[in-house]
């Protein structure tokens, strides 16, 4: 049977996580280079911007890229949701000495009403392709496809994974309740199981025929074994690698992260409008005790959150930041990605 590192072209079943803002060219080329598979999250760009990492990575390495897209279902307008959460989080901005912004809007597009993305990615054609928040197209997977790129999809559920089978992707990334970062369930409104990383990988791997992608609470080589043990053909990685070298994440994220034991990680609607989890900070705190529906719709709310996160750096504050992190995240390690690969791949 063609194995699923085969099918990705790496030589060890080590992912590295696309984690949009934080992943870069530079950090997804040196894991690729060390045998991992480097990714790199393309949701919060442009697709010129998007072509130009993908470039940039094939400057650095010859090996395989995956390529991050997000799903979401486009965001509803909601003024006067909009306009009561400006004022909730106006006393924040005042205390900075900012002003927020009058309104907001939908800063990122979504994938699936993306057609100049959609064609710069059948120019381009990377490796893989990954999907995060649900699905696009019928025909767009099928295009991708013909085009000789392998797809990937995230799945919170045993439901959401059948969802991506069905769909013809090629393998699934079982997403825990433990991962860092926006949860890829396909309905934010929806129930979700919170299923852990390894009960969601046992479960699909004698559930759904497709290979499985371990993906949430993973640091370490011993990490991955338990969930190649389960049935996982290989583990993906996103907190480990916000430590690394090439890491955009800036000096207030890195701080927080070394003192995670200080700073739980925690499930939080507020900063983005979509469930993710994040070192707890000052925005988390805010958002605490706010009911699901007073939120702006994903990623509407984020334009209000990134300002407020603007505010407080350039007061030298950084507990706005959406410091995406998982529960494992004082296992953290900081060294450069490549050595990272490798110090996984003796663990393992």
């Amino acid at each position: 049977m063609f194995s699923l590192l085969d099918q990705l072209g790496i030589r060890l079943p080590i992912i590295q996580a696309p984690m949009a803002g934080v992943s870069t060219p530079a950090m997804a080329a040196a894991v690729t280079n060390a045998g991992g598979l480097g990714s790199i999250g393309v949701g919060a760009v442009d697709p010129e911007s998007a072509r130009a990492m993908i470039r940039e990575f094939r400057g650095r390495s010859a090996g395989p890229l995956n390529v991050n897209l997000f799903c979401h279902r486009p965001a509803a307008a909601k003024p006067a949701t909009e306009k009561a959460w400006i004022e909730r989080l106006n006393p924040e901005f005042e205390a900075l000495d900012a002003t927020p912004p009058a309104s907001l809007r939908e800063i990122y597009r979504s994938f699936v009403e993306d057609s100049a993305m959609m064609a710069m990615l059948l120019e381009e054609r990377p490796a893989i392709v990954s999907f995060h928040f649900g699905l696009p197209r019928d025909e767009w997977i099928a295009e991708l496809r013909k085009a000789g790129v392998v797809l990937l999809a995230t799945a919170t559920s045993l439901a959401e994974a059948r969802t991506c089978a069905g769909a013809g992707v090629d393998a699934i990334v079982a997403q825990g309740w433990e991962a860092g970062g926006h949860r890829g369930m396909f309905d934010p409104d929806g129930p979700d199981e919170q299923l852990g990383t390894m009960a969601l990988v046992r479960l699909l791997a004698r559930s759904v025929e497709l290979p499985v992608i371990a993906a949430g609470g993973i640091m370490d080589g011993a990490g991955i074994a338990a969930a190649l043990a389960l049935g996982a053909s290989a583990g993906q990685l996103g907190t480990a690698f916000i430590a690394c070298d090439e890491s955009l994440a800036d000096d207030g994220f890195r701080a927080a992260l070394a003192d995670a034991g200080n700073h739980p990680a925690v499930m939080t609607r507020a900063i983005s409008g979509r469930p993710a989890r994040s070192l707890a900070n000052r925005f988390t705190a805010l958002g605490s005790d706010v009911p699901g529906e007073e939120i702006p719709d994903y990623p509407i709310a984020y334009d209000l959150g990134k300002a407020l996160h603007a505010a407080g750096k350039a007061k030298g504050e950084y507990g706005y930041g959406a410091q995406w992190a998982g529960q494992a995240a004082r296992l953290s390690r900081p060294m450069p990605a490549g050595k990272l690969v490798q110090a996984l791949a003796a663990e393992l």
